[in-house]
């Protein structure tokens, strides 16, 4: 059976069963595909308090294949321009307990995002680093098998325009939770995306509402397949620069995946995940890896 970490002041040796915050991966995509945060596995808030400071290191890729996009009936078509991108995000992470406060849990972490694009239409290709993330993350325990937290990243606009970056500050902030059981765990999160002025667009784009769902099953220490239920909706806003109004999106996604965990430190998680409705987005047809190890 998964537990959560033991209340004491030592690192846990099993930390990767449980795996670090969360990263903005959907937003650091050049186009407008797959679901803010979409990136969590299972066990992804399920967090210790009352330990000695720890480290985690997270490696994630995603691969999409943008040949099809919602309609604004909600019909599935193909896209104007098929498109593949391949992102990968770099994360370091430090965990500590305040001396003043030993119930309570505290992270902040940096992100780096690594972007590559391919279009067919144009029969280019580009690549180069996302706008970097960074913010922390405070939760408690309610009682011993559940967490509660709250997190806020933000996105700076310092990445390479050619895949994306460089145009506009946003904030993510959301609300996260996690029960386990004694064979099952569920583990989920809600917020916003808040934006800055968009320079290229000389306007802010609407909000987006986002919210991602894990619940898995253990079958042994080292092996716990889970499906994944993702939804995000931005309203509609204008373009100032060209005059053009931004029709309000949404979409929701399903996926399956399985996490590995060996050596009591490290995991690697592998899903995939696809679109089953929208409206003008992208849409999602994924596969994601995600490599963690704590020290």
């Amino acid at each position: 059976m998964h537990t959560p970490f033991p209340q004491s002041r030592r690192a846990p040796k099993r930390v990767l069963a449980l795996s670090s915050l969360c990263a903005a991966l959907a937003v650091a995509l050049p186009a407008q595909a797959q679901v803010t945060l979409d990136v969590i596995g299972p066990h992804e808030y399920d967090l210790p308090v009352g330990f000695k400071p720890f480290n985690v290191f997270v490696q994630y890729a995603t691969f999409q294949n943008g040949s099809r996009a919602w309609d604004s009936r909600g019909d599935d078509r193909r896209a104007a321009e098929k498109t593949r991108t391949i992102v990968g995000m770099s994360k370091y992470v430090r965990f500590w307990t305040p001396e003043s406060n030993p119930n309570i849990g505290l992270a902040y972490e940096v992100i780096l995002p690594e972007v590559g694009v391919s279009n067919d239409a144009t029969n280019t290709s580009n690549s180069g680093l996302g706008d970097p993330l960074t913010g922390p993350a405070i939760w408690y325990k309610p009682t011993p098998n559940s967490t509660l937290g709250f997190q806020t990243f933000f996105q700076i606009p310092v990445g390479n325009k050619d895949v994306g970056g460089g145009d506009v500050w946003k904030n993510l902030s959301s609300l996260f939770w996690d029960v386990q059981f004694q064979r099952f765990s569920y583990t989920a999160d809600a917020g916003f995306v808040f934006f800055g002025e968009s320079t290229a667009a000389d306007a802010r784009p609407a909000t987006v509402f986002h919210t991602n769902h894990r619940v898995g099953y253990k079958l042994s220490d080292a092996v716990q397949p889970f499906i994944a239920l993702d939804y995000e909706r931005q309203g509609s806003w204008t373009n100032r620069a060209t005059g053009v109004k931004v029709a309000a999106s949404r979409e929701t996604t399903a996926g399956i995946g399985v996490m590995f965990s060996y050596y009591g430190n490290q995991s690697i998680t592998v899903r995939y995940s696809r679109g089953v409705s929208g409206e003008d987005h992208g849409m999602t047809n994924s596969f994601n890896l995600k490599y963690a190890y704590a020290w």
